[in-house]
């Protein structure tokens, strides 16, 4: 069967559900490839016409925001105890270098780190919990989460479907190699995420025996 007659067999129930709960999952901090599998619906979207991309886009939008709720209730009720023990079940993703970009990001950004967070992969996972344990105040939580899903999640949408609807006749015949370009771009966001938090741990242990400011005063005194 032609990759294109298979495509036009998957649900679209099951594309709008896929792409609802795994960025759902992924706001809510469980390390998920949830732009990876927005951008690859949306190219689906714009060669399948039986998939709308209006449904799939406010299906982002709700996964997205709810997720980030639930993340950041969670993160309210389980405060730095939640950050320690997802450190040691994930190291990867949730390690002592990590969770301080995040909180450097909180500190600089405030409210709109979460609404910036949607468009970087490792603020995207902490941004509802991380807000949580920092007591942000849920109004202010809101209104970033609310405005963030709807421009990460309408408007990614909303560009890779038109896109794809000008190199349709492309996509159509090769149909793969959008997934797989999709693929690339999301592992590339990634990567290029992992390597700047790697750096940002690296230097903050080459600052860390290093004494303050007003302890090189008190001991010159």
């Amino acid at each position: 069967m032609h990759i294109q007659e298979w495509l036009e067999t998957v649900p679209a129930i099951a594309v709008y559900l896929l792409v609802g709960g795994v960025i759902g999952l992924e706001s809510l901090g469980i390390p998920l490839p949830g732009e990876i599998v927005l951008v690859s619906a949306t190219l689906l979207a714009a060669s399948q016409d039986h998939i709308n991309p209006y449904v799939l886009g406010g299906c982002a939008i709700a996964g997205a925001i709810i997720g980030d709720s639930i993340g950041y209730l969670i993160g309210r009720k389980g405060g730095k105890p939640l950050l320690e023990w997802l450190g040691r079940k994930f190291p990867k993703h949730f390690g002592p270098h990590h969770v301080a970009t995040a909180e450097k990001a909180f500190t600089k950004w405030g409210m709109w780190a979460v609404f910036v967070g949607r468009f970087i992969a490792l603020l995207r996972i902490f941004a509802g919990p991380l807000a949580g344990v920092l007591k942000m105040p849920y109004w202010k939580f809101l209104i970033a989460n609310v405005l963030g899903g709807i421009v990460w999640a309408g408007g990614t949408v909303a560009l890779i479907y038109t896109v794809g609807k000008v190199a349709e006749e492309w996509i159509g015949k090769f149909s793969w190699l959008g997934l797989v370009a999709a693929l690339l771009f999301g592992l590339g966001s990634f990567v290029v995420m992992r390597i700047k938090a790697k750096k940002a741990a690296s230097q903050n242990e080459a600052t860390a025996g290093q004494p303050t400011e007003a302890e090189a005063v008190a001991a010159a005194e």
